[in-house]
């Protein structure tokens, strides 16, 4: 008799009785797997921090250039896009700092673990990667855990690198640690929400959307609460956002309030466990709603399926934009004297001093078109995740052609960034409006946005070619993102070389209102997005769809 020893798979010990077994081998896993996406978005957090800090200091030079900031921290427009104005009465470039970086590194870092969270347990669970993996001597609950303990060293080194930033640009070394404390436990909270969603639908992009859109409201919450009471309401503590902000660092540091946070995280986790006990792998606790026996007229083609796929998306990004833009046009009269104290900041923001209303109405018009620039980016990448899930494949053997299915994808983006474009320009003008009570400014910043398509297209067509020619590498468009971005937002304080604006499309588009508009730079873009569009056609039709 003859006997055969057997190794484990994934050189795991044979612990299948045990809930936890494996969790150490899964948790190596996800890491190499993230390893790069990690990297990542650390260097991004500490980049900006870096960045952030340096500008401040050039910009608010003088204890005068502070107090005019700290005056402009009562406007309910910038406590709703920063946070409670601490210490405004004798403002310091510390409190200055949390300000102007708390809130969006929050919220970073929250998109971050919600996107981790999700990737780890509901989209394993949706493709039957994870049904496979259950096959194998693994614990019921170690592949949760591993992705939990992936989510929680990734917030690690992204509150690592921020407080680094932060200590290495002279900023207090306690009050540092509080501020990386408050951005890794903001994101575990909102990893916790996303585990949570995780088990309420049976759809990666489901769970994704609730817990979007609960970071949404939670966004919302902050912002109202500290409108209403400056230091913080109780409305305020209702937001996750809230616990980390009134940590108070470099103005009055106190520790507590990250214990809320912490213990919020553990509580949904715990919940998201019990909720994952009451239900079958692959199906969610909320049942799946049968859809109807026929499709719709309107559904029966690419263009139609890529329009119910990305409508979700499409309205949360437009009504998000809408209120930033509100918001942010809403300072376009406070700027009046925050100019005239600081004209520093005309270094920062390029703006005419003659002029600031429509100048500063022209320059935020360039920042938000941001918004439908990395819509229009992920609406084109989206085709790579619907061919590696199959359904690409599945939509070419009922006969559509490789062209129509590129064209009518595109035709959905393209029209979806022109509406969310003009939605975003009518907002800054509603802003702008209610300052000035001149309500010329909703059509004025409407057509000023809409001059950006062009450019947005560009950069849009480069992700579709992309794509369409080496589908592996479509990613690297991102880059490109990140540079027009650094490149608007920072290329004037960090004296940029002209030939490094000129790579960004948007630093040839004439700003509007207050300057001219000259069509050629429009011609010129356009002819490049229809050029490239076609090279993703011509690829599209040449190379293997290949599904994951």
């Amino acid at each position: 008799m003859t006997t055969t020893a057997t190794r484990p798979p994934l050189g795991v010990n044979d612990g299948s009785g045990q809930p936890w077994a494996a969790t150490g081998p899964l948790l190596r896993f996800a890491l190499r797997l993230d390893r790069v996406r990690i990297a990542v978005w650390a260097l991004a957090v500490g980049l900006l921090t870096a960045a952030t800090i340096v500008s401040l200091e050039t910009t608010y030079d003088s204890p005068d250039a502070l107090a005019a900031r700290g005056r402009l921290m009562s406007n309910p427009a910038t406590i709703m896009m920063t946070g409670p104005p601490f210490a405004v009465d004798d403002y310091t470039f510390g409190a200055m700092v949390a300000n102007e970086l708390s809130l969006w590194l929050f919220l970073a870092t929250a998109i971050m673990s919600i996107l981790l969270t999700v990737r780890h347990t509901r989209t394993e669970e949706e493709s039957g990667r994870l049904e496979v993996l259950r096959a194998l001597p693994v614990g019921r609950f170690a592949p949760a855990g591993a992705a939990v303990l992936t989510v929680t060293a990734a917030n690690l080194v992204v509150a690592a690198a921020a407080g680094a930033a932060l200590v290495t640009g002279g900023m207090a070394a306690p009050d540092s640690a509080a501020f990386a404390a408050g951005c890794a436990l903001t994101g575990l909270v909102f990893a916790a929400v996303a585990a949570v969603t995780a088990q309420l639908t049976e759809h990666a992009r489901g769970a994704t959307g609730l817990a979007m859109a609960v970071l949404a409201v939670a966004f919302l919450v902050r912002g109202i609460g500290d409108v209403i009471d400056h230091q913080g309401s109780w409305v305020s503590w209702l937001s996750p956002f809230a616990w980390a902000q009134q940590t108070r660092p470099y103005v009055d540091l106190r520790w507590w309030p990250l214990a809320v946070a912490l213990v919020a995280a553990v509580a949904l986790f715990a919940a998201a466990v019990l909720l994952a006990r009451h239900r079958d792998l692959g199906a969610g606790v909320r049942p799946a709603r049968p859809g109807p026996a026929a499709a719709s007229a309107g559904l029966l083609s690419p263009a139609g399926l890529a329009w119910r796929l990305l409508r979700g998306a499409f309205a949360a990004w437009s009504v998000g934009a809408f209120f930033f833009a509100v918001a942010f046009g809403a300072l376009a009269n406070s700027l009046e004297d925050a100019f005239a104290d600081v004209p520093e900041l005309g270094e920062w923001i390029a703006i005419d001093l003659a002029d600031i209303t429509t100048g500063f109405a022209a320059a935020i018009v360039s920042f938000l078109v941001v918004a439908p620039l990395v819509f229009t980016v992920t609406g084109v990448l989206r085709l790579r995740a619907e061919e590696e899930s199959g359904r690409t494949e599945a939509l070419l053997a009922t006969g559509s052609t490789r062209p129509g299915l590129l064209g009518g994808w595109v035709a959905v983006v393209a029209a979806q960034v022109a509406v969310m474009t003009a939605v975003i320009g009518a907002g800054a003008g509603l802003g702008v409006w209610t300052g000035t009570g001149e309500a010329r400014w909703v059509g004025d910043l409407t057509a000023a946005a809409l001059v950006y398509l062009p450019a947005v297209a560009l950069i849009g067509s480069v992700a579709l070619a992309l794509y369409g020619v080496a589908p592996r590498v479509a990613g690297l468009v991102w880059l490109l993102v990140v540079g027009v971005v650094l490149a608007l937002f920072l290329g004037e304080m960090l004296a940029l070389p002209a030939w490094v604006m000129d790579l960004s499309p948007l630093t040839h588009t004439p700003r509007l209102p207050g300057g001219e508009l000259d069509a050629w730079p429009l011609a010129v873009m356009g002819a490049g997005a229809l050029a490239l569009t076609a090279v993703g056609v011509a690829g599209f039709r040449r190379r293997d769809v290949v599904p994951g």
